[in-house]
């Protein structure tokens, strides 16, 4: 049989003059805001917000996202969104 090969693309968040290459904790800590502040004004749905969804989730460790995620539900997450 004859396999039929994928097309994948994989990439990471664009390169970010803000946030030096050294320490990305603050890179993603913004991106992680910057993507519930684009939720919040657009809507769940809103296709401009899954550039942001997609660079938090390239950037911050999965602990750090399970943590902001909880600290979202009880109400001490200390970003602005």
């Amino acid at each position: 049989m004859e396999e039929m090969a994928e097309n994948i693309t994989v990439s990471t968040a664009p390169a970010d003059s803000r946030f030096p290459t050294t320490n990305q904790a603050k890179h993603c800590f913004t991106r992680y805001n910057e993507y519930y502040k684009c939720i919040g004004e657009k809507g769940e749905d809103a296709e401009a917000c899954v550039k942001y969804a997609k660079a938090f989730r390239s950037i911050c460790p999965t602990d750090w996202v399970n943590k902001f995620e909880e600290q979202r539900e009880e109400g001490t997450w200390p970003g602005k969104y």
